[in-house]
């Protein structure tokens, strides 16, 4: 499935959720069952800089696509960020690198969160964008 369609079928699943804060909850609880790195692997190197919140993703290239595992301290921002690696977790590179996020505006999360949020979650996009070009 390709990263597009994916983030069609997350959106299209979360709609079903239609207050706005509920949603949000639904995805807290479902960012408990992300794989988190093994504990060796919070470092700095892998730590993601912009953040207010102390997040982690690191990625692996398993049989020609990426593998995403994050951990934060902050279980709002957490939700948001395991959303993010859900969105582009199973994808190849290419296609990784082609296909820009939009399901925080389509689940109506921009209009909800602060902008130093949203500009720490365009950070995260971008180290999973970093690790999409080195595993290409």
């Amino acid at each position: 499935m390709s990263v597009a369609e994916k983030q069609s079928q997350l959106v299209a699943k979360l709609r079903i959720i239609e207050d706005p804060q509920e949603r949000l909850a639904a995805l807290m609880s479902r960012a408990k069952k992300w794989p988190a790195p093994p504990a060796d692997q919070l470092t700095d190197a892998n730590r993601v800089l912009g953040c207010q919140s102390r997040v982690w993703v690191t990625g692996t290239m398993e049989e020609g696509v990426l593998r995403l595992r994050m951990e934060c301290d902050a279980p709002m921002v957490k939700g948001l960020v395991a959303l993010l690696c859900e969105v582009y977790d199973g994808a190849t590179p290419t296609d990784a690198l082609a296909v820009e996020p939009t399901i925080f505006d389509d689940l109506g999360f921009t209009r909800m969160v602060t902008p130093t949020r949203l500009n720490g979650l365009a950070a995260v996009h971008a180290r999973i964008r970093e690790m999409a070009v080195a595993f290409s």
